[in-house]
């Protein structure tokens, strides 16, 4: 339903990868879309397929202020001619003074701010049936959009990477999980690391959820979320800045370049073995890039 453009794998050249006997390779998919990128696309695909089906006309989803879901959401929407709402967390928020929003609401998504006590309650069913009854039938879209339709989605993404390039180890970002979970399925004899871009040690746990399988060749690292989701320091920023000229790749310190940084990192610790071939996703979310 949505276009998409296939996307290049480039051979990554640094001293690094000569010195440990390491084939780094990244593809990317924040080419795929100009605004439904990376791996927002496998994500939302399905689920507006699956909308359509159904016969709805409205998507309703959630987010922050500067939620690459919301972003991607009201421009899949409209290209496929959907409605889209979109409840954001911050009732003091507003679509003027917030890039990623006033975006949203270009494309036509009607956006209500509801409190962060609110927000909280957005997976109960009272709080559904609320928004149902304010907004009348909807597609509804989980924050970030995980579901069961997202992760097929990317499991169908991952096969395909399975038939096209020759690699040991996959390395991608980790937000809600979705996404590792979609990889893990398509891609059951491939080690695969994920880097949480969260604070803390909770994030394997909810790709076990998602997953619902006991698939093993899979770990997160979460030690290199700098602080927490949203957050970074000049650490980041500078190497971010450093990496995008000596890879002549855009980076952005919420997810992409906190993975790059926890690869290069590992390498650097001689984590991966010796002729491994490690591919890196770029999952996109460049709208989310800030200048170091």
């Amino acid at each position: 339903m949505l276009t998409y453009s296939n996307t290049p794998v480039q051979t990554l050249q640094h001293p690094l990868f000569d010195e440990h006997n390491l084939q780094v390779l990244i593809k990317r998919e924040d080419l795929n879309h100009p605004f439904v990128s990376g791996n927002k696309w496998w994500k939302l695909n399905y689920n507006l397929e699956e909308a359509k089906k159904l016969g709805y006309t409205t998507l309703l989803t959630f987010g922050g202020a500067h939620s690459n879901h919301i972003y991607a959401t009201a421009a899949a929407a409209k290209e496929v001619g959907l409605k889209a709402i979109g409840i954001i967390r911050g009732d003091e928020l507003s679509v003027q003074n917030n890039a990623t929003l006033r975006f949203a609401h270009e494309q036509g998504m009607d956006l209500h701010f509801v409190s962060r006590e609110d927000y909280r309650k957005r997976n109960e069913q009272n709080f559904t049936n609320t928004l149902i009854n304010k907004f009348g039938k909807a597609y509804i879209i989980p924050e970030g959009g995980t579901n069961n339709l997202a992760v097929q989605g990317v499991a169908l993404f991952s096969a395909k990477l399975h038939q096209e390039i020759d690699f040991d180890y996959l390395c991608c970002a980790v937000g809600t999980g979705g996404t590792l979970a979609g990889l893990i399925k398509g891609l059951p004899h491939k080690k695969l690391l994920g880097f949480s871009s969260l604070k803390g040690n909770f994030m394997e746990a909810e790709v076990k959820k998602v997953l619902q399988s006991d698939a093993t060749n899979w770990t997160i690292n979460s030690d290199y979320h700098f602080g927490g989701y949203g957050k970074y320091n000049q650490v980041l920023l500078d190497f971010i800045n450093k990496a995008e000229k000596d890879f002549n790749i855009p980076l952005e310190q919420v997810y992409t370049g906190k993975m790059f940084f926890g690869v290069l990192d590992l390498i650097s610790r001689n984590f991966f073995p010796e002729k491994s071939k490690i591919l890196l996703l770029h999952t996109g979310g460049m709208q989310g890039k800030i200048q170091g």
